[in-house]
């Protein structure tokens, strides 16, 4: 059992870019599509596809590979990517307090009452929410 599945996808891409890796394979659910389509919109990832997966003990699991994006010369897209809330410290803000990353050169990601987004759409709408992740 998986105590925070969105820290698991975090740290499967984290540890795909450092491997250098063109895809990683992620358990899929709504909320990680959600966030890889955030993801894909910024530019971080390249794209992302959701399969049914094979049949095994558990049944069928579903997975969503996503493909990462290297400059020409190889340089990573991603060069931080971190969870802010998290099981054991729930990190909300008021639409306020929507936090900016590296001085706008990042993306924070918020779980509004109107779905995921990222912080300057968050600012933009008014609503804050549960600071989900960081990535630069």
């Amino acid at each position: 059992m998986m105590t925070d599945p969105i820290a698991d996808m975090l740290s499967r891409i984290r540890n795909a870019i450092r491997a250098r890796h063109r895809t990683t394979n992620i358990p899929a659910s709504r909320v990680k599509m959600e966030l890889a389509r955030l993801l894909k919109q910024e530019g971080y990832i390249e794209d992302f596809v959701r399969h049914e997966g094979t049949a095994g003990r558990g049944g069928i699991k579903p997975f969503i590979t996503v493909t990462l994006r290297y400059g020409p010369d190889g340089e990573r897209a991603i060069t931080g990517i971190e969870r802010v809330s998290r099981s054991g410290l729930r990190v909300y803000v008021s639409k306020d307090d929507v936090p900016v990353v590296l001085g706008g050169l990042g993306v924070s990601i918020i779980s509004t009452s109107h779905g995921l987004m990222t912080g300057m759409e968050s600012r933009r709408r008014g609503l804050g929410g549960e600071v989900l992740c960081r990535i630069w």
